[in-house]
């Protein structure tokens, strides 16, 4: 086998790894394994068309997420996201989302700032016609222009994994309450602040957006989803 045969296979083998990763990481962030439910290698390398390696290989990466807790001899459990995961989580955001606020005052781009301004006014005519859905992945892709124009690969990442990880959560309390146009409002202070070059004020009101976001959950049923997911 040639030096690129090789460096092929082991390509191969890690993308083949990634994809089973992020399907698994993926299925049990959307709630379709349940929380303790066992995660079995046969059946998931049958379902997804590959051997048991990869299988072992992501459950291992998922357990370093603390995603899965794998029990020698036993097998390896779903953890999932629990309610101290989401308010920690959001405790962590509100202040990496000020940094990348700051950050993005320096180095956002005029097309980055352009979709940006574009994105807050879309989210304001879909609230007014009551459009919940389009206003949800309106301010999903707010966040991913915020996270790309901070300009830091490393921010950028664990942002986007964070928000990953509460986006189940998030959907439900954000579509069944008033929380879209407010969430909207507070993304056009956190622009205006941004186009005026202003990092201390984008800091605050980016810092103070995922706390109102948590709170918000708090107040409109995050503690009764996860009693329901313990009594499922």
């Amino acid at each position: 086998m040639s030096n690129y045969d090789v460096k092929q296979e082991v390509t191969d083998k890690y993308s083949l790894r990634g994809r089973v990763f992020n399907r698994l990481r993926e299925d049990i962030l959307s709630g379709k394994y349940a929380e303790h439910e066992e995660l079995k290698e046969v059946a998931i390398g049958e379902e997804m068309g590959v051997s048991r390696t990869p299988v072992r290989e992501a459950f291992r990466q998922l357990e370093l997420e603390g995603l899965i807790q794998i029990i020698p001899n036993k097998g390896a459990y779903v953890t999932g996201i629990t309610e101290k995961d989401v308010k920690d989580i959001y405790m962590i955001r509100s202040l990496l989302e000020g940094l990348c606020a700051r950050w993005a005052t320096e180095h956002i781009t005029k097309e980055q700032l352009e979709e940006m301004e574009e994105n807050v006014y879309l989210a304001e005519f879909h609230a007014q016609k009551g459009h919940l859905d389009q206003l949800a992945e309106l301010d999903n892709r707010f966040h991913d222009i915020l996270y790309e124009a901070c300009d830091s690969k490393m921010l950028e990442h664990q942002l986007k994994d964070f928000h990953q990880y509460v986006l189940r959560v998030r959907r439900k309390t954000l579509s069944s309450t008033g929380r879209g146009p407010k969430s909207n409002a507070e993304h056009r202070g956190i622009l205006e602040a941004i186009k005026a070059r202003d990092g201390d004020l984008a800091e605050k009101l980016a810092n103070q957006h995922m706390i109102n976001a948590y709170n918000n959950m708090v107040k409109n049923g995050l503690h009764e989803i996860y009693e329901q997911r313990a009594r499922n």
